[in-house]
């Protein structure tokens, strides 16, 4: 009977954790650059003399690679991604990559974020550009042109998010492994005047957290029931009242 306890215990750690991130995605149903986070859970055998009992572990964490929708915004400093790569801006916490392309420039001259943060080139410098030489275009690969002379080249990276990362702000992750720049890529490339909404599926997302809900409910109301079950088996072999 304590077994299963335990495994319900462990289940419900797992519905935990799934709900959060379920309510992480619907809360960023509507940020641009937002990319859904997943779980991963596996069976977890525990071999006993008596019998193999099957848990379930914490889970892993893992980014959903499906782009957003692309909206057209005509912003000459507005760009979104095509293809499984990131812009990489500089902020407090270290390099951060982010499929918000929304940037401006500050009075100097800088590429920047909505927050301020510099966006960076694939060496991983600041980009800076001559706000009085005219209008900027971009080509797919990144190159800023001016006056159809290149001033600078706006980075895109990849990165191994198996291995581990953080979310930094409402769209930004960090990596455990520090990102490459993309390099001899035709499926990665950027498109001017347009921004990347969130790839969450608020509706199907609101599904799967009211389901999982309710099985963390069942869980729940198991468990209870359990520990009535072994209070009274206590009570009848102990002799008590």
């Amino acid at each position: 009977m304590q077994t299963g306890l335990y495994v319900s215990l462990s289940s419900q750690i797992a519905l935990d954790r799934r709900m959060t991130t379920l309510a992480d995605n619907v809360a960023n149903s509507t940020t641009v650059g937002f990319r859904a986070a997943e779980v991963k859970f596996n069976q977890v055998i525990d071999n006993n003399e008596v019998a193999d009992v099957a848990f379930v572990d914490e889970g892993s964490e893992f980014i959903s690679t499906k782009s957003g929708g692309m909206t057209e915004t005509g912003g000459m400093l507005d760009f979104a991604i095509k293809g499984d790569a990131w812009f990489a801006v500089e902020t407090p916490a270290g390099q951060t990559l982010t499929r918000d392309g929304r940037f401006t420039l500050t009075e100097a001259g800088d590429l920047v974020t909505l927050n301020g943060y510099p966006v960076l080139d694939a060496g991983g410098g600041p980009i800076q550009i001559d706000r009085d030489n005219g209008p900027v275009a971009i080509s797919a690969d990144g190159q800023l042109n001016q006056n159809g002379q290149p001033v600078a080249a706006l980075g895109l990276f990849e990165a191994d998010l198996s291995s581990g990362f953080v979310r930094a702000g409402n769209s930004g992750v960090i990596p455990a492994v520090a990102p490459e720049p993309v390099v001899d890529r035709v499926d990665a490339g950027i498109i001017q005047g347009f921004v990347e909404e969130s790839n969450v599926n608020a509706i199907g997302e609101m599904t799967q957290l009211i389901n999982v809900t309710r099985a963390f409910e069942a869980v729940t109301s198991l468990i209870r029931d359990s520990e009535t079950s072994l209070d009274e088996a206590i009570k009848t072999l102990g002799g008590t009242r």
